[in-house]
């Protein structure tokens, strides 16, 4: 029996096992930070792998959350990823976060007709994307405030963050899903739906959305003018 071996750290480092066959999550760790994807994340698989007698050779695979995410904690997944792929010679296969996040609403009991789902973009914006009760994203993503979302229900930790923003704009952010970030768990679930229907995850290419907080000094600027 075979397991995937699921990323995600547009958020909080995240990773996951799930069953091959079953699609059932074997086991998983979550940081409880958001910026500790370098320092959490090899350790993390090491001991998801040895706890359950996994060799990475074995895997049928690896999932890859590609943001959208700050650049810093993204990138760290990604290499990752795709450094596992490479040495175990097993394919990486690439999923938008915001979907894992569509997932676990798609898990509740009364799922809306249509809704939002975002994520902490930082600046005072979040990241979000538009659903519906098929888990068929509608629109997005987008990058913005909070105040430029639809008049809908809103899932997700960015929900919780601008909520007086979000009612003011006639949105109705979920207070059950104040806390969600991307979860590689929900994030293979996702996957394991695309692939089955015949889906091309091949692509890893990071979704940044918006250029890095980085700048570059202007002493700098003016050398290169």
């Amino acid at each position: 029996m075979s397991n995937y071996l699921a990323i995600d750290t547009s958020a909080n480092a995240s990773v996951a096992l799930v069953d091959e066959t079953t699609g059932l999550l074997v086991d998983k760790r979550v940081s409880s930070k958001g910026n500790d994807q370098t320092e959490t994340l090899s350790a993390y698989v090491k001991e998801l792998l040895d706890t359950h007698g996994q060799k990475g050779q074995d895997l049928a695979g690896i999932i890859v959350g590609v943001g959208p995410g700050p650049f810093t904690g993204l990138r760290v997944g990604l290499v990752a990823a795709r450094t596992f792929g490479f040495v175990w010679q097993v394919p990486v296969h690439g999923v938008m976060s915001l979907h894992a996040l569509a997932e676990q609403v798609l898990e509740s009991s009364d799922v809306p007709a249509e809704f939002v789902v975002a994520s902490d973009a930082r600046r005072k914006e979040v990241y979000w994307a538009r659903y519906d009760n098929s888990g068929t994203m509608v629109g997005g993503p987008h990058v913005s405030a909070a105040s430029a979302l639809p008049a809908m229900p809103v899932f997700g930790v960015g929900a919780g963050i601008y909520a007086e923003q979000l009612e003011e704009a006639g949105a109705k952010p979920m207070p059950e899903s104040f806390e969600w970030i991307a979860d590689a768990g929900f994030l293979a679930r996702r996957a394991l739906s695309d692939l089955a229907g015949g889906k091309d995850l091949s692509d890893t290419s990071p979704q940044y959305l918006r250029e890095s907080d980085a700048q570059i000094p202007a002493f700098m600027k003016q050398a290169k003018a």
